[in-house]
């Protein structure tokens, strides 16, 4: 049917590129209610563009919330990659930043270390040579720029990181490809609130 279809799309741009520690709780689910009763139907391109793009955006309100509310978090990231030679590989390592336990410590820790973001796209399998093009910036603040480290406002960058919400963004420079996700930081109560109970 065309709700299924479209809260497939939705959900592949909202809930599945989100994260809080990787796992899959049993009860995770989607469901989009379509009983008829509003009597309201959407037959035609511009009603159904209007329709997913709607779906899509109140997908993405509902999916950073659930991250935002992550286990012991303190901050939303958002991770924001472009100029990818495939959108798969644009999705993989944008994931692979909200997974990762070191980058998510040191947002956490507001310490702008921007070498964690390159080691992790490195074990997402970014081409070699994106490396030495690629721009890297936290916060709006440059840190990395054409395969380069830049001097940078270290203290202003942590004030900065003191936010609830954290943007990295990166431009691989090697294609029209692109993906934004969201995850949160990782705080030791994290650990507290899942070594204290038994299921």
């Amino acid at each position: 049917t065309l709700a299924k279809a479209l809260l497939a799309e939705a959900t592949r741009y909202s809930f599945n590129m989100i994260s809080v520690d990787g796992d899959t709780s049993t009860n995770d689910a989607v469901f989009l209610m379509a009983n008829g009763m509003s009597g309201v139907s959407v037959h035609e391109s511009a009603d159904i563009l209007k329709f997913k793009q709607a779906l899509i955006e109140i997908s993405q309100v509902l999916a950073q919330s659930i991250a935002r509310d992550g286990e012991g978090a303190t901050k939303l990231v958002e991770v924001s990659l472009r100029g990818a030679s495939e959108e798969e590989l644009a999705r993989k390592a944008v994931r692979g930043l909200t997974l990762s336990p070191l980058v998510k410590s040191a947002i956490h820790g507001e310490d702008p270390n921007w070498g964690r973001v390159v080691a992790r796209l490195g074990a997402e399998d970014i081409p070699v040579s994106c490396f030495e093009k690629m721009n890297i910036s936290i916060q709006g603040t440059p840190v990395y720029q054409d395969g380069l480290a830049l001097d940078f406002d270290r203290i202003g960058l942590r004030t900065l990181l003191k936010s609830e919400n954290v943007k990295i963004e990166i431009d691989l420079k090697d294609g029209e490809f692109q993906a934004t996700g969201w995850g949160c930081d990782l705080s030791s109560k994290y650990v507290h609130i899942n070594a204290e109970y038994s299921t």
